[in-house]
């Protein structure tokens, strides 16, 4: 058992939280909950022993073995594939150099009898022991089986990892949390770059081998599928509940209503004592009454409401010209880079009005689609355009496209129309630029934050055929559920490329799905997609 006892942490004068206390099971599943800037990646981090506590301590049993996985890949651009997933083994490799370095000195030292020497014989005694009590492991056959068990094909073993997309990356991170059998997993956000297809992989891997987890994650669907037990993090303190995070939502919502009648009995009860002592103060006869009264209010612990959002900010497209019946019309179109066949022949109708979602692993030509048809490559084949489209892109490098010598505020006052300019303030509220956010300069902005500041731009701009590629990657859950309402609203056609299927969900009608150098039209809804694909899986692993 791992438990975190005490903990406080403090930037500045601000408490983040104080007096975190919790135990980690050997099979806990938990998921770590909150609205941004609550502490969630922090505790995290100091459970990982990346950062320390202000206060507090983390106790974990001599032998445990705590992996992390951080929202930025530690991989090195200088290693290979198979160097850096043979890192998992270090710790046992630096075992045995202790060793032998010990060795070489009792070899050479002549002070047989100074307590030094003795120390040494002690500290090769215990290592020895140690190391020889972990069973024989052929390193190389290890990592083999575990890339090939990821999608890595042999060749791919001596490519530098730079080579690597942000998704197979992760993958390489994970093949070496596999490789160390952790008693503690950590992740945070880890489904962010990755597809589907990678996301039901570490599902599978988490449920059925790994032993304690604790993950941060706005993708509900996997935190839904993996946990157990759900910490909320909120207003300096935890929550800690027995259940999975949809049912969590129930038993919070519970507990703010509690919350709210026992803060307005109290309430009530302070105001009613304060006009006694007000009344009766000078009166000689009441004096250790109100001495008494006084006391106690200052003596009484305050019930706080938790904080929550109750703002109902509806967001909704402008009006913009009906385009043609058909806006995008691909026949037998193909492309290739060199030698290379992203897909070939491949043909797509996308109706006006429809809502459509391109699925399929990393590098099989989804980003490469939306490039020809926003007209950015050249190919071979054919792709017509409807009558009087206009196209909203969101891509992943749209916050570079932003004015950085504009404030937050300008950037949306700039382009908001009608009824959305009394709103700014409130649409910004929304997307977590809050207070004094909305004066900062574009420039001073962090990578997520430019990239919410570019979604709001984007869904503000009169458009009838709307792509948006990974468009959730920096947005909490909220955030997204405004985002996806104004989506299922929006009477354009709407191409959609995410990996995120509870964000997919109610919106994807159909599904193309690319992979094989081929493009599959698939008519079900994202849900009958995914279930579709699960059985193939299976039998490809059965085969």
């Amino acid at each position: 058992m791992i438990t975190v006892n005490d903990i406080s942490v403090q930037f500045g004068g601000t408490t983040l939280f104080s007096d975190v206390s919790f135990a980690i099971n050997e099979n806990d599943k938990i998921a770590l909950m909150g609205k941004n800037g609550a502490g969630k990646s922090t505790l995290l981090k100091i459970i990982a022993a990346v950062n320390k506590p202000s206060s507090g301590v983390i106790s974990v049993p001599k032998d445990a073995v705590v992996a992390y996985l951080p929202q930025h890949l530690l991989t090195k651009d200088r290693a290979t594939v198979f160097e850096e997933t043979a890192k998992a083994f270090a710790g046992i490799f630096k075992m045995k150099d202790e060793i032998d370095k010990i060795n070489e000195q009792l070899t050479i030292r002549t002070d047989y009898e100074s307590d030094a020497y003795m120390k040494l014989i002690e500290d090769v005694s215990a290592l020895s022991e140690k190391y020889y009590a972990i069973e024989e492991i052929n390193f190389e056959a290890e990592v083999e089986k575990v890339l090939k068990g990821l999608g890595f094909e042999r060749e791919d073993f001596n490519r530098p990892t730079s080579e690597f997309s942000g998704g197979w990356r992760m993958r390489i991170e994970l093949a070496k949390i596999l490789l160390q059998k952790p008693d503690l997993i950590l992740l945070d956000e880890p489904t962010n770059h990755i597809d589907i297809e990678s996301i039901q992989w570490l599902e599978d891997f988490l449920i059925n081998s790994a032993k304690a987890v604790i993950v941060i994650s706005h993708d509900r669907a996997f935190v839904d599928n993996i946990t157990n037990r759900t910490i909320e993090v909120t207003m300096g303190r935890i929550y800690d509940y027995k259940a999975k995070y949809s049912h969590y939502l129930e038993l919070r919502k519970d507990r703010r209503i509690h919350q709210q009648k026992t803060y307005e009995e109290q309430q009530k009860m302070i105001a009613e004592t304060q006009d006694f002592i007000d009344r009766f103060k000078g009166t000689y006869s009441k004096t250790n009454q109100v001495q008494s009264r006084v006391k106690m209010l200052e003596k009484l612990v305050l019930v706080e409401v938790d904080e929550v959002d109750n703002s109902a900010l509806k967001l909704k497209f402008p009006p913009s010209l009906r385009s043609g019946q058909y806006p995008v019309v691909i026949t037998d179109l193909s492309k290739k880079y060199d030698n290379h066949i992203v897909f070939k022949d491949a043909n797509m109708v996308i109706e006006r009005g429809q809502k459509v979602a391109f699925a399929g692993k990393n590098g099989e030509g989804k980003s490469t689609m939306i490039k020809a048809i926003m007209g950015e490559i050249d190919f071979e084949g054919k792709l017509e355009l409807g009558h009087n489209v206009q196209m909203g892109y969101f891509a992943q490098n749209q916050a570079s496209l932003l004015d950085e010598s504009l404030t937050v505020f300008e950037t949306i006052d700039q382009i908001a129309v009608g009824e959305m300019r009394s709103k700014i303030k409130d649409l910004l509220g929304a997307f977590m630029f809050g207070g004094d956010d909305t004066s900062k300069k574009v420039k001073i902005l962090s990578g997520g934050e430019k990239t919410r500041l570019a979604m709001i731009k984007l869904l503000l701009e009169p458009v009838n055929v709307l792509i948006l590629d990974e468009p959730t990657n920096h947005l909490d859950m909220k955030t997204k559920d405004i985002i996806k309402d104004a989506l299922k609203n929006f009477d354009g056609t709407l191409i959609l490329v995410s990996h995120d299927r509870d964000f997919l969900d109610g919106l994807a009608e159909k599904v193309f799905e690319f992979g094989h150098k081929r493009v599959k039209e698939h008519f079900e809804n994202i849900a009958g997609f995914l279930a579709l694909k699960k059985m193939e899986s299976l039998r490809d692993i059965e085969k």
